[in-house]
């Protein structure tokens, strides 16, 4: 037994206290004698009581025992009440009388079995666990903190955590370090399951978007504790798809299972497993959902009519709508792109599609997730003039070689018409390729560019690309004007090509208009055919003098293009430019080496037919090359653009140069693979919802689309479950354009959720569907990888033991701890306070008859025997009382006679009557309380017994000396 302050610095107010007594006993003059003593000593006592509250003065007691708290986890995982109740039990029994253990049944939730008490464990056969506890969930932190907290109101303690360690709720080791800094171990007992055969389904995974009519595969992980055989079966909605024998290995197995999408929209996915002997059942069902939108559609471009029958037929034997146009019917409206899945470039020549088509194409993919494939051939990639377009940006490869090729030197001039019809946007267009031309070719290259009207006049002396940046600001500054003169700017041209020493030697003319002289242009392409030079021309709209250049073209061995769309001429230059090098199209024969590209393996496990050519190109650095040719070109490449995907074929599919490739039988079933991996990965709603599973609670996020409309119109979202019942909720808003709710319903399954704006009925307006799963609880998965390292870094984080199952005994082998147990008596203080004060008022206010009060209370226990033959020297006391009373009565007596009327004053006047007197309600009888002073002239009459009425005169004049003497002895006393 001991005290202890926890304020310890209060206790410096006794220094006063001591002084303020002195003082007492100095300044309190009103009380004298014991009455003085006691008060000084109760207001004393009352003083100190409150120092040593604010002190905080507290009794407390010395204790040593042993306190453990077993801390059970219950959860399903676990199935093991009987074991831990045994483990306890025998525990309990090793224990010392005076120790103390208490027990926590742990799920999700926790909960007291029993607090702490030395009291024995009377079950037989183990402790019996009676407290219920969520056994979906494990949250072994619940457990840990609520014994933590019977420890710390019982002075401390060990915890001892029976578990697996498998949790899937909380964070048992952040509770762990919250504990060690409190001081308190936890010893750990890892058990086992007492589940022998187990299979479950872990994984079931879907597409989460399908067209009709695609065939698609359902993808499982099983894992089961034995090997044996199990029946799987399928399920779309209610309706049983499939029932599969499955021979199950112990340990992980996956399987995948083929289906095709039938039916439009949502439909609920489930599978099934049986297998016998199987102990736990809540893990054998796996749910998943997925929209089935209208049959998938491909729009083909083909190069030249009639090529695309291989494309064709294979989609259709997928049951895959297509459409196949031309190039030149490509649409000019994003719209009509974003219609489609994806789209095949079948051989098309950039040249033949415009700013536009080419724009709109490129945007579906990145913003619309619509899927591209580019087609090689002739007149494809960058023999197609696809440099710097946007379709390049789009695809996974770049269209010039940098630098992985020999390529021939190239000499190259451009003749450009900068005539005043050049001013409508044609102009700006024509540097524009001119610059593209100069970006494609290399430093060893050389470029001359002649710009005319009447007249022609050098923009660029040919020059070797050594400085790249000033031939480009040179050819921006062209301006329009003047007429067009075409034979002398040809000439001009030739004579610097002439000049130049390059192996490759190419000169490109553009015009839109006619030459105002007729001329000998037969002089100029017979000296460039000897020395072999070629020349290709570009007529720009309707009014371009178009069999002129048409002829120029086909006498120099070149190429004529004519355009009404300025906006393709980048194109043609590049193509040119290409073509000059002759080194794009790789002509021999190989078989491809296989490349990365995830599922795409799969396709070339029966091996792949060999290649005669391809278009080389280089692919970028991000790209997946799923296939390469032996000069480390890409023949297959894919990569993600933006929210679309694109794939490139650098070879044809027309036989030309891939005769043993398109007579492959698996050809059809590898290409359609090829379209249906650029398929949109989603669907484009106003709003996307996922789901967050947190031990029994789930939340439902949803995120807008539409710039936040939601918050102002409110979002609710309408859930139904899988027999039709129906619950709305209101959507809270916890990011821009993100909302949230909390769900009720825990059990597995699919869910259908319909989002839109309440419009204060049952029916939500202008709603979205969408659908997300459920699981079954993580509490049924049989893999338990983690679970003794978790237990083990429980008791390393708290300095716990790791305690064999075998020895329960060990749980209370330990030091024990010695704590104080302190009692707060401010209560009880107050109390006495209170009453002390009452008492200390009582004496210094009150005039009791302290000696009275005494001899009351000590007379009972007095004697009453008198020695016998002893006069006793005490008076009789009722002799005395009878003389007291007769003299005063004699006083009296003399005082209402009059007798001492000399000595208070004879002079008084004599006024009234003795019936005036009495009518002025002076009455003798107040008098009597009072003893007068007598004569001896009035002793005598007393004494003699004769007693005479005085006058009436005489009595008003005793009256007022009677009331003159009471005043005086009224003063006397104030003073």
């Amino acid at each position: 037994m001991g005290f202890q302050a926890n304020l310890p610095w209060a206790l410096l107010l006794l220094l006063p206290w001591f002084f303020y007594l002195i003082w007492a006993s100095k300044m309190t003059v009103r009380l004298r004698g014991k009455r003085k003593i006691v008060s000084i000593a109760i207001r004393g006592f009352i003083l100190l009581l409150i120092i040593a509250m604010i002190a905080e003065i507290q009794p407390y007691i010395d204790k040593e025992q042993r306190n453990v708290v077993f801390v059970a986890d219950r959860s399903a995982s676990m199935r093991a009440d009987t074991v831990a109740g045994e483990w306890i039990s025998e525990a309990w029994m090793s224990k010392a009388s005076k120790d103390r253990g208490g027990i926590i049944s742990s799920g999700l939730n926790a909960a007291v079995e029993k607090t702490l008490t030395p009291q024995p464990i009377t079950v037989e056969g183990g402790f019996m666990f009676h407290v219920d506890v969520n056994q979906r969930f494990t949250d072994l932190s619940q457990g840990l903190q609520l014994a933590a907290a019977m420890l710390q109101k019982d002075g401390g303690g060990r915890i001892v955590l029976l578990s697996d360690g498998a949790e899937n709720a909380g964070d048992v080791r952040r509770q762990a370090r919250m504990l060690a800094n409190s001081g308190i171990s936890v010893d750990v007992v890892q058990l086992e399951s007492i589940v022998a055969t187990d299979a479950a389904i872990e994984e079931l995974i879907v597409p989460a978007a399908l067209k009709q009519g695609e065939t698609f595969t359902f993808e499982l992980a099983i894992s089961s504790t034995a090997a044996g055989t199990a029946q799987l079966r399928l399920y779309d909605d209610q309706t049983e798809l499939s029932i599969s024998e499955l021979q199950l290995e112990k340990g992980d197995n996956r399987f995948v299972l083929q289906s095709v999408a039938l039916a439009p929209g949502f439909h609920r996915f489930r599978a099934e497993l049986f297998m016998s002997g199987d102990e736990q059942s809540a893990n054998n069902t796996a749910h998943a959902i997925s929209r089935v939108s209208g049959p998938p559609s491909v729009l083909i471009v083909e190069g030249r009519n009639g090529t695309s029958a291989n494309i064709e037929a294979a989609l259709k034997a997928s049951v895959i709508r297509y459409q196949t146009i031309l190039p030149e019917q490509l649409s000019v409206e994003l719209a009509d792109y974003a219609a489609y899945d994806s789209i095949i470039l079948n051989n098309v020549s950039a040249t033949r599609i415009a700013e536009k088509p080419m724009d709109w194409i490129t945007k579906a993919v990145s913003d619309y997730g619509v899927g591209l494939v580019m087609l090689g051939g002739d007149e494809s990639f960058g023999l197609g003039g696809y440099f710097k377009t946007p379709i390049e940006r789009a695809l996974p490869v770049y269209m010039d070689l940098q630098g992985k090729k020999q390529i021939p030197s190239i000499g190259l001039v451009l003749v450009i018409d900068r005539s005043g019809s050049m001013m409508d946007g044609k102009l700006e267009l024509a540097k524009e390729a001119a610059m593209r031309t100069v970006e494609l070719l290399r430093d060893i290259d050389t470029v001359g560019v002649v710009a005319f009207d009447s007249s022609p006049w050098w923009v660029v002396e040919p020059t070797q690309l050594s400085n790249r940046e000033a031939v480009l600001d040179k050819i921006q500054g062209i301006q329009a004007e003047g007429g067009t003169e075409i034979f002398s700017a040809l000439s001009s041209g030739y004579e610097g090509l002439a000049k130049l020493d390059a192996q490759r030697k190419h000169m490109i003319l553009l015009t839109d208009g006619q030459s105002g002289m007729n001329a000998n242009y037969q002089l100029i392409t017979d000296q460039m055919n000897e020395q072999n030079m070629t020349l290709s021309t570009v007529a720009v709209g309707e009014g371009a003098d178009q069999q002129l250049l048409k002829r120029l073209a086909d006498n120099a061995k070149g190429r004529y293009y004519f355009t009404k769309d300025q906006s393709t001429l980048p194109a043609i230059f590049s193509r040119e430019t290409v073509m000059m090098s002759r080194t794009y199209i790789v002509e021999q024969t190989f078989t491809p080496s296989i490349g990365q590209a995830g599922d795409w393996s799969s396709l070339w496990q029966n091996g792949i037919p060999s290649i005669n050519a391809y278009i080389a190109t280089t692919p970028k650095e991000t790209a997946e090359i799923a296939l390469w040719t032996p000069d480390s070109d890409p023949l297959l490449a894919r990569w993600a653009y933006g929210s679309g995907r694109t794939v490139a074929w650098t070879s044809d599919l027309t036989g030309k140069w891939s005769g043993s490739f398109v007579q492959w039988p698996e050809l059809p079933k590898v290409f359609v693979d090829w379209v249906k991996w650029t398929f949109p990965q989603f669907e484009s709603t106003p709003y996307s919802i996922t789901t967050q599973m947190d031990g029994s609670a789930a939340t439902l996020r949803v995120r807008s689309q539409t710039g936040g409309e939601g918050a102002r119109s409110g979002l609710t979202v309408g859930i139904e479950d899988q027999a039709g019942n129906n619950e709305q909720k209101r959507l809270m808003p916890v990011a821009p354009d993100e909302y949230e709710t909390q769900l009720s319903i825990t059990e597995p399954g699919v869910y259908l959720a319909q989002i839109g704006q309440s419009s204060g009925s049952s029916a939500i307006q202008n709603g979205t569907t969408a659908g997300f799963v459920i699981p079954y609880s993580p509490e049924y998965r049989i893999t338990n990888v983690n679970g003794p390292s978790v237990m083990k870094q429980v008791a390393e984080i708290t300095g716990g033991r790791l305690l064999d199952a075998a020895n329960p005994a060990m749980a209370f082998q330990f030091d024990p701890l010695s704590s104080r147990q302190a009692f707060d008596p401010a209560r009880v203080l107050w109390v006495i306070v209170l009453l002390l004060w009452v008492i200390d008022i009582a004496i210094r206010r009150l005039s009791i008859p302290w000696g009275s009060v005494y001899e009351l209370a000590v007379r009972p226990f007095r004697s009453k025997r008198i020695v016998r033959g002893q006069k006793s020297a005490v008076p009789n006391a009722p002799t005395v009382s009878l003389t007291r009373l007769n003299e005063r009565r004699s006083e009296t007596t003399r005082f209402y006679r009059g007798d001492d009327r000399s000595v208070i004053g004879e002079n008084l006047p004599h006024t009234g009557s003795k019936q005036e007197f009495a009518k002025n309600g002076q009455s003798a009888a107040v008098f009597q309380n009072h003893s007068v002073s007598s004569d001896k002239k009035s002793e005598e009459r007393a004494g003699s017994g004769s007693v005479k009425e005085a006058p009436v005169q005489e009595s008003t004049v005793e009256s007022n000396v009677t009331i003159n003497r009471l005043l005086a002895a009224k003063n006397k006393n104030k003073r």
